[in-house]
């Protein structure tokens, strides 16, 4: 092996655990709660309807504060020294939608695809801002024209999300349980339901395990995603009220030992 060729390698290396030592990094710092996580959210027009883009127009802030609310609350159950451990910021509406995820199911499609959406995101921090540790953005449709939304995602490398969500003042709730779900994604929580079913998984997709009789139970754990009515049944949340966050999941996130 020529020299000229071994430094290139080496040069390659030594890029690739920079990249690697600065994403552990920057995980470990969302989750050493010491400061307020700032998420920004920005939302998308998803669809031709005009019912969308009023929705969209109308969106302030205050839209989402139940989600620091959560959080807020939450991490006083779980003893969490920090008073408020999301800070929810509200970027632009933007005129583009992020890179689509593959419709292949393959490792170099995946990897391809998130290398693209990670860079997407710094472009959109970069000229848009508002400075953020972690970026949502969130892409509204119209109802009336899809009963059906496509699957949400969050990544813990880049630590960023996108959510399909309804544009319908009804459903501010539910879209907020989804965004909440998906943040948590990029801090490390894990999905807690059957991707086949989606019913929550026993015991760390219910919120209250222990709760006797077990069933219906009262609340959905945020990353099982539905409140289960028996063994075969759940319902999903209408917002916060009906959710809470579960050991597992805390545990996950750095929120207890």
């Amino acid at each position: 092996m020529s020299l000229f060729r071994q430094l290139r390698i080496l040069v390659l290396l030594l890029i690739l655990l920079l990249v690697a030592a600065g994403t552990w990094l920057s995980q470990w710092r969302t989750t050493d709660w010491d400061t307020p996580l700032v998420v920004a959210l920005y939302p998308i027009v998803g669809d031709d309807s005009a019912k969308t883009q009023d929705f969209v127009r109308a969106l302030s802030v205050d839209d989402f504060v139940d989600i620091e609310t959560l959080f807020q609350e939450e991490a006083n159950e779980y003893g969490l020294s920090l008073t408020q451990p999301v800070d929810v910021v509200l970027g632009p509406v933007l005129d583009q939608s992020p890179p689509a995820p593959p419709t292949e199911r393959s490792l170099l499609a995946t990897v391809w695809w998130s290398l693209n959406m990670r860079y997407w995101g710094w472009q959109v921090a970069r000229e848009y801002g508002p400075p953020a540790d972690i970026q949502i953005f969130v892409l509204f449709h119209d109802p009336a024209l899809r009963s059906r939304l496509q699957h949400s995602l969050g990544l813990r490398k880049g630590l960023l999300g996108v959510v399909h969500a309804f544009a319908d003042l009804r459903q501010v709730g539910t879209n907020n349980v989804i965004i909440a779900h998906e943040f948590l994604h990029t801090l490390g929580a894990s999905d807690k339901y059957d991707p086949r079913t989606s019913l929550p998984l026993y015991p760390a997709g219910y919120a209250e395990p222990q709760r006797v009789p077990l069933f219906p139970q009262r609340y959905a754990e945020i990353m099982g995603g539905r409140i289960p009515q028996s063994k075969n049944t759940a319902v999903q949340p209408r917002g916060f009220s009906e959710v809470l966050v579960g050991e597992s999941t805390a545990r996950e996130i750095r929120w207890i030992p």
